[in-house]
């Protein structure tokens, strides 16, 4: 299936975008990016162009290229840090769809892969007679809930966190970057965007715990804090599909969505279903309020010492993991006519048999 018609900036609509489109995706070796490719080519796209940094874990591509053989599977290897590279990967793209980001915990290092790299990329694009959409996929974690109370919606409407140096979260700070680059370009140099905010994205794949929005596993035991309240789940290849879609829907640029899938469990039942697949582990329920209290203390110890020991726990951040608050899907499916294929029962249960799997392997 072809992608249905587009919508030009002066709000005409467009063709429909031919099977033959170049269309670049950047991160294309990514736990996403690769499903992101792979619902490109199953929706009948044959030209695309994967960027990736290194020859190195080529394995997901590779093996899309040999199940789609009519498609033209291009792997560009370069860094968005270098312009060149930049220009290479973006010459004629139609689409883009940008996953690369930097997930380190060093500020400058987030910075660079995320928001240079962002500005370099669009340096490349800027002007571009060939472009129709800039897909930009940032993170949930740019929020800040500190003006909601518990149990209130989070959606697109809240605020992007500002307090930077009281959050102390170098992904976050990032991410908050590279969006405000992006909404830059497409104000100063006329750049059709979306930005596209996955909530905590799992699946086959997926290495790690998908408890970090359920509390804090730093001493040695886990801290249960989000309690009843519901994490902020995706599944894989319902977040792809989100984003592709955001590339090809009409009428969106310069929207921002989030994407979060329905029937999302409370922390609580997360963590049950986790211990009952994979094992249990010691953990201990911690109230909201003490946790907080404890990110208080740890505040002012930082401010004392001098940040000595850095403010890694702290209210603003534990406000925005752990304070408890409730998401909507519905500008997505509105805007987009997207709903997640896979449910989110189904989806557990293919993630932790996968993870049972890795670990007998």
């Amino acid at each position: 299936m072809i992608a249905a018609g587009m919508q030009s900036q002066d709000g005409h609509m467009s063709e429909p975008l031919p099977a033959a489109s170049p269309i670049l995706v950047t991160g294309s070796k990514g736990f996403v990016g690769s499903v992101v490719v792979r619902e490109l080519l199953q929706r009948g796209f044959t030209n695309i162009r994967c960027f990736a940094r290194t020859p190195a874990g080529n394995d997901k591509l590779a093996e899309l290229g040999r199940k789609f053989p009519a498609a033209r599977l291009d792997v560009v290897h370069g860094n968005l840090l270098l312009p060149d590279d930049c220009r290479r990967a973006a010459d004629g793209a139609v689409l883009v769809y940008h996953l690369a980001a930097g997930t380190g915990k060093s500020f400058p290092g987030c910075v660079l892969d995320s928001a240079v790299a962002t500005r370099n990329l669009l340096d490349a694009l800027a002007g571009s007679q060939t472009l129709k959409r800039f897909v930009n996929v940032g993170s949930f974690s740019v929020y800040s809930n500190a003006t909601l109370r518990r149990g209130a919606v989070l959606d697109e409407s809240c605020p992007v966190e500002r307090a930077y140096t009281a959050r102390f979260d170098a992904y976050a700070y990032g991410k908050t970057k590279q969006d405000d680059v992006v909404a830059e370009y497409g104000a100063k140099h006329g750049v059709p965007y979306t930005i596209l905010r996955p909530g905590v994205v799992f699946g086959p794949g997926r290495g790690g715990s998908i408890l970090g929005r359920c509390g804090i596993d730093t001493f040695g035991f886990f801290m249960h804090v989000t309690g009843r309240f519901p994490i902020p789940l995706t599944y894989v290849d319902n977040c792809a599909q989100a984003i592709v879609l955001a590339g090809l829907a009409e009428g969106i640029d310069r929207e921002v969505f989030n994407i979060v899938d329905d029937d999302l469990p409370s922390s609580s039942r997360l963590l049950r279903l986790t211990k009952r697949n994979l094992g249990r582990f010691f953990s201990v329920r911690v109230p909201y309020p003490a946790c907080l209290a404890f990110s208080c203390a740890w505040e002012k110890y930082a401010a004392w010492s001098g940040n000595q020991l850095p403010p890694l726990f702290n209210r603003r951040m534990c406000a925005a993991y752990h304070k408890g608050n409730r998401y909507s899907n519905e500008k997505l499916k509105r805007l987009l006519g997207w709903s997640p294929a896979v449910p989110m029962d189904e989806a557990l249960r293919r993630y932790f048999e996968y993870r049972r799997t890795a670990a007998a392997s």
